[in-house]
């Protein structure tokens, strides 16, 4: 499958029109649901070899957002041999109290961020910040689906390059 198929079929089984609030607090006429690519083997993994090369050379871990991050992060992390951590939206109370689950130090690590799909880049953000006060270097985002260019801008104001795989219209 080359990249413009596997963009046909994403938008086909993803894209839904209608009215949606996003996370962003914004309204969408299309939502493109990422359950329905994630949960797809056929595409995921073909989402994970594509994405693959773009992942910034001397990466030392993947940091998959939650909930939607998370399964991109593992497909590439089985696709090249980097280790993933998962990224909570807050910390538990309990347990380990850790705001990234998996490896133990961030300290000095050069972290990629994966998202699924990026709208404004709120809670790419905001991680990120989590991801630096826990010794991290993080200045890469990677996505599957860019829904608005302006998120660039603001990521690269905060010192993180984004890359991504898709952009719709």
């Amino acid at each position: 499958m080359n990249i413009q198929e596997l963009e046909s079929k994403v938008i086909e089984i993803c894209r839904l029109e209608g009215e949606f609030l996003l996370r962003s607090g914004q309204t969408a006429t299309h939502y493109f649901d990422k359950y329905r690519f994630e949960s797809q083997p056929t595409l995921l993994k073909p989402i994970a070899e594509f994405l693959k090369d773009k992942i910034p050379a001397g990466t030392e871990v993947l940091a998959g957002l939650e909930m939607g991050g998370i399964p991109i992060a593992t497909a590439l992390s089985l696709e090249t041999g980097i280790p993933a951590v998962f990224v909570r939206k807050k910390a538990k109370e309990y347990g380990t109290c850790k705001i990234a689950e998996g490896l133990g130090s961030l300290e000095g690590k050069k972290v990629c961020i994966v998202e699924d799909v990026i709208t404004t880049g709120g809670q790419v953000l905001l991680s990120a910040k989590d991801l630096r006060d826990e010794g991290a270097v993080v200045e890469n985002v990677l996505c599957v689906i860019l829904r608005n260019p302006d998120a660039i801008e603001k990521m690269k104001a905060e010192g993180l390059s984004l890359n991504h795989l898709f952009q719709p219209r």
